[in-house]
C-alpha cells in the first residue's frame, strides 16, 4: 500500500546532547549542515507522504517556526508543551489529527541516508509490507554493522517469516530497531489518553505473532551525544549520493 499520513516523535528533551540542546532542540541539530528533523522529513515526502503531525515539547517555538518554513510535506503540530506523553502517548495524540487509516511514523532523530538508487524507498517498502490484516505493526530494522552511533544494544530477533521477538542471547538474526513503524491508527482505539511507553503495543503484538519488521537498505545513525555528531558527519560522507 501506499502511505500519505505520518506522525514524526520530536518531543523529547535531548537531555545527552546537553549543552547543545540547552539551547535548542534535539531535532534542530545540524548533521553535515541539516536539522536532523529535516532528513527525516524529506524521508518521508520521497516516499509518498503529504501530511505529517509532529509533537513539541522542548524549545516548541523554534521547532514551529522552522516546521513553517518547509512546502512539504503539510505539517500539523501536536502540542505537548504542558505535558509530555512519552512515546506512545505522544503518537497516539498526534495520531489523533490525522485521518484513520495507515500512516508511517518515526523518530525525530534517527535517520539513514545511502538507498540504493532507482529502487523503492525505505519507507515505500515498509508501507508495502505492511499488511493490516495479520500485523499490528511493521518495524523498519537494521543490522547492527549498518549503523553509526549505536550502542550496540540488540532489539528483536527477525524470524524468516518477517515476525520479530525480543532478542535474548544466542538468538539468530538479530536487528535493531530503526525508528519507523507502518501501522493503522485504529490499533490504539482502546489506548489509554495519558502518557504511556510504545513498548507496551510492541510487547502485545509480539504476544499475538503480530509484529513484523523488514531490513533497511543503507546505513542509519543516532546521534546521542556531541561526540557522535562527527560521527554521524563522516558516515553521511560516505554513503551519501555525492558525499
Amino acid at each position: 500500500m501506499s502511505i500519505s499520513n505520518a506522525m514524526v516523535l520530536a518531543a523529547g528533551l535531548g537531555t545527552r546532547l546537553r549543552p547543545i540542546t540547552n539551547t535548542i532542540p534535539k531535532p534542530l541539530v545540524k548533521i553535515a549542515g541539516k536539522p536532523m528533523i529535516d532528513y527525516v522529513l524529506d524521508l518521508l515526502v520521497n516516499a509518498g507522504v503529504t501530511r505529517a503531525a509532529v509533537n513539541v515539547h522542548h524549545f516548541a517555538d523554534q521547532m514551529e517556526a522552522h516546521l513553517a518554513q518547509r512546502a512539504a510535506p503539510e505539517i500539523v503540530i501536536s502540542d505537548e508543551r504542558n505535558t509530555l506523553m512519552n512515546s506512545g502517548g505522544g503518537l497516539v495524540k498526534g495520531l489523533k489529527l490525522l485521518p484513520d487509516g495507515p500512516a508511517l511514523v518515526m523518530n525525530a532523530d534517527l535517520f539513514w541516508v545511502g538507498e540504493d538508487a532507482g529502487e523503492p524507498s525505505n519507507l515505500q517498502r515498509l508501507a508495502g509490507f505492511f499488511d493490516p490484516e495479520r500485523m499490528d505493526m511493521a518495524l523498519l530494522c537494521v543490522r547492527d554493522e549498518d549503523t553509526t552511533g549505536h550502542n550496540g544494544k540488540k532489539d528483536f530477533s527477525l524470524g524468516t517469516d518477517g515476525r520479530l521477538v525480543r532478542y535474548a542471547e544466542g538468538m539468530d538474526n538479530p536487528v535493531v530497531y530503526a525508528g519507523a513503524i507502518a501501522l493503522d491508527k485504529k490499533l490504539f482505539a482502546d489506548a489509554p489518553d495519558d502518557a504511556f511507553n510504545l513498548n507496551i503495543f510492541f510487547d502485545r503484538a509480539i504476544a499475538e505473532g503480530r509484529l513484523f519488521g523488514i531490513v533497511l537498505n543503507g546505513h542509519w545513525m543516532t546521534v546521542g551525544t556531541p561526540e557522535a555528531i562527527e560521527d554521524a558527519e563522516a558516515a553521511i560522507r560516505r554513503y551519501q549520493p555525492g558525499g
